[in-house]
Protein backbone atom coordinates (compact mmCIF):
# COMPACT_ATOMS: atom_id res chain seq x y z
CA UNK A 1 0.00 0.00 0.00
CA UNK A 2 1.46 3.73 -0.65
CA UNK A 3 1.11 6.29 2.26
CA UNK A 4 1.24 9.69 1.50
CA UNK A 5 3.36 12.28 3.29
CA UNK A 6 1.44 15.34 4.30
CA UNK A 7 3.55 18.67 5.56
CA UNK A 8 1.49 20.76 7.60
CA UNK A 9 2.44 24.64 8.37
CA UNK A 10 0.64 26.75 10.88
CA UNK A 11 2.17 29.68 12.03
CA UNK A 12 6.13 28.60 13.26
CA UNK A 13 4.44 24.83 13.75
CA UNK A 14 5.41 22.04 11.57
CA UNK A 15 4.93 18.99 11.84
CA UNK A 16 4.49 15.68 9.14
CA UNK A 17 1.53 13.27 8.70
CA UNK A 18 1.14 10.04 6.90
CA UNK A 19 -2.26 8.82 5.80
CA UNK A 20 -3.09 5.86 3.19
CA UNK A 21 -5.29 6.77 0.54
CA UNK A 22 -8.40 4.91 2.86
CA UNK A 23 -7.71 7.58 5.17
CA UNK A 24 -8.53 10.34 3.12
CA UNK A 25 -11.69 8.41 1.73
CA UNK A 26 -12.71 7.96 5.32
CA UNK A 27 -12.31 11.53 5.78
CA UNK A 28 -14.05 12.59 2.37
CA UNK A 29 -17.42 10.37 3.74
CA UNK A 30 -17.90 11.81 7.37
CA UNK A 31 -17.11 15.67 5.21
CA UNK A 32 -19.59 14.57 2.77
CA UNK A 33 -21.69 13.84 5.67
CA UNK A 34 -21.64 16.33 8.44
CA UNK A 35 -20.82 19.45 6.76
CA UNK A 36 -21.92 18.90 2.81
CA UNK A 37 -18.74 18.81 0.94
CA UNK A 38 -18.94 18.01 -3.00
CA UNK A 39 -18.70 14.16 -3.17
CA UNK A 40 -16.63 14.77 -6.21
CA UNK A 41 -13.86 17.08 -4.53
CA UNK A 42 -12.12 13.32 -3.94
CA UNK A 43 -10.05 12.05 -6.51
CA UNK A 44 -11.68 8.69 -7.43
CA UNK A 45 -9.73 5.33 -6.13
CA UNK A 46 -8.19 3.53 -8.69
CA UNK A 47 -7.82 -0.56 -8.79
CA UNK A 48 -5.39 -1.34 -11.79
CA UNK A 49 -1.80 -0.24 -11.99
CA UNK A 50 -2.81 1.31 -8.29
CA UNK A 51 1.40 1.82 -7.49
CA UNK A 52 2.64 2.27 -10.90
CA UNK A 53 4.99 5.48 -9.55
CA UNK A 54 3.26 7.98 -12.43
CA UNK A 55 -0.36 6.96 -10.81
CA UNK A 56 1.49 7.90 -7.18
CA UNK A 57 2.51 11.11 -7.71
CA UNK A 58 -0.58 11.78 -10.01
CA UNK A 59 -2.44 11.53 -6.89
CA UNK A 60 0.23 13.02 -4.47
CA UNK A 61 -0.59 16.16 -6.32
CA UNK A 62 -4.57 15.70 -6.19
CA UNK A 63 -4.90 14.60 -2.60
CA UNK A 64 -2.82 17.77 -2.20
CA UNK A 65 -5.26 19.99 -4.14
CA UNK A 66 -7.92 18.02 -2.49
CA UNK A 67 -6.44 19.52 1.25
CA UNK A 68 -5.98 22.58 0.04
CA UNK A 69 -9.70 23.42 -0.96
CA UNK A 70 -10.85 21.99 2.39
CA UNK A 71 -8.77 24.39 4.00
CA UNK A 72 -9.80 27.44 1.76
CA UNK A 73 -13.46 26.13 2.30
CA UNK A 74 -12.90 26.34 6.16
CA UNK A 75 -10.60 29.42 6.87
CA UNK A 76 -11.00 29.94 10.24
CA UNK A 77 -11.84 26.66 11.99
CA UNK A 78 -11.58 23.45 10.32
CA UNK A 79 -13.84 21.23 11.36
CA UNK A 80 -12.95 18.32 14.26
CA UNK A 81 -12.46 15.43 11.80
CA UNK A 82 -10.54 17.60 9.66
CA UNK A 83 -8.35 19.00 12.08
CA UNK A 84 -7.82 15.02 13.85
CA UNK A 85 -6.82 13.93 10.41
CA UNK A 86 -4.11 16.62 10.11
CA UNK A 87 -3.19 16.30 14.03
CA UNK A 88 -4.03 19.81 14.84
CA UNK A 89 -4.93 18.52 18.34
CA UNK A 90 -1.15 17.17 18.92
CA UNK A 91 0.55 20.61 17.87
CA UNK A 92 -1.51 23.56 18.13
CA UNK A 93 -2.61 25.13 21.18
Amino acid sequence: FQVYIIQVSVGNHQWTVKHRYSDFYDLHEKLVSEKKIDKNLLPPKKIIGKNSKSLVEKRQKELEVYLQTLLVKFPVTAPKVLSHFLHFHLYVS
